[in-house]
């Protein structure tokens, strides 16, 4: 053993290379195993990151005794079948967004780790975005004064193809899984699960959604407009209004470098910036690494039971749009 926490990745798409090269480059951490359904491609990746081995079969990667935790990047439908094996196999896992293609598998996969005593959590990154953070805590603590509406947008045109995974119902494609969960999971993370739920929207010729507007109320009033798209560019900004200022989350806002602060009686404007977005990828391994050696099952910043309440709501809106898949 090297001494160093070593990841195992299952998959080899854009994200999975995002986050690996994050590990690859964090002190005290290592990639030590790759697994994709193609070996080779598995341990070309693994040689780029490191000295990791590449595997043929997500089973071989996770039984591998240099694999401390798992970070599972596969297509939404293939995420229940990774993470049960490795929380058959004991091994820490997190998994990208959202945490399953449905409701269903998601509870399935937490009650499982619950019951075997082994760590999980959602690869929401957004949540662990220093600015992000900071206007929760600006909501928190009265800057913005009561939290009344927030606005938030995410989509982009994708040219339709049937057997593309945004656009593939069997691969948990459409809009709102894939991007739409990052206004909900914004709206959640400020004012928690919504009261009620109105959904507009479109649907692909595959059946899943390629356009939606949702309407997310709260109690006395607080509520959330928020849009995604497959075949719309929109702004990708956000704003979080309340009765004593506002925060603007420039675009992309759930990976965002800058947020401008508005408190009202005519201050002047505050900006916060960080200079790369890929921090929320380097908290988001600490987090499961830390968690892990304290001995804790969840993550105390993206909690089991936020992550399903965000699925509640996307299941939701999918459900009254009539969209199809797993």
């Amino acid at each position: 053993m090297s001494g160093l926490f070593g990841w195992g990745i299952a998959a080899t798409g854009s994200m999975a290379r995002t986050l690996g090269k994050v590990i690859a480059a964090e002190p005290g951490m290592r990639v030590a195993a790759v697994a994709s359904r193609d070996k080779d491609r598995a341990a070309d990746f693994a040689r780029e990151l490191g000295d990791g081995t590449g595997y043929g079969s997500y089973a071989e990667m996770v039984a591998d005794p240099a694999v401390e935790a798992v970070y599972v990047a596969t297509p939404h439908a293939l995420h229940r079948e990774v993470v049960d094996l490795a929380i058959a196999a004991r091994k820490p896992v997190l998994c990208e967004k959202p945490l399953a293609a449905t409701l269903a598998d998601a509870e399935a996969m937490v009650a499982d780790a619950r019951a075997a005593d082994v760590f999980l959590m959602e690869a929401m990154w957004m949540w662990f975005n220093p600015l992000v953070r900071r206007v929760k805590e600006l909501a928190d603590d009265g800057t913005l004064g009561e939290v009344r509406s927030i606005h938030a947008t995410f989509g982009f045109p994708m040219p339709y193809d049937a057997e593309h995974r945004l656009w593939n119902p069997e691969l948990g494609g459409g809009a709102l899984l894939d991007l739409g969960v990052y206004p909900v999971a914004l709206a959640q993370l400020l004012l928690g699960a919504p009261e009620s739920i109105e959904v507009a929207g479109a649907l692909a010729p595959s059946g899943v959604d390629s356009e939606v507007a949702l309407l997310l109320r709260w109690p006395g009033g607080p509520h959330a407009l928020l849009e995604t798209s497959l075949i719309s560019q929109l702004p990708m900004t956000a704003s979080v209004i309340g009765t004593r200022g506002r925060a603007e989350l420039d675009a992309f806002f759930h990976c965002t470098t800058r947020i401008t602060v508005h408190t009202y009686g005519g201050r002047t404007p505050q900006e916060f910036t960080i200079d790369s977005p890929e921090v929320a990828l380097a908290a988001e391994i600490r987090e499961v690494r830390d968690r892990v050696r304290d001995g804790r099952l969840e993550s105390t910043v993206m909690p089991l039971d936020a992550t399903l309440a965000i699925m509640r709501t996307v299941e939701e809106a999918r459900t009254r749009l009539g969209a199809t898949g797993r």
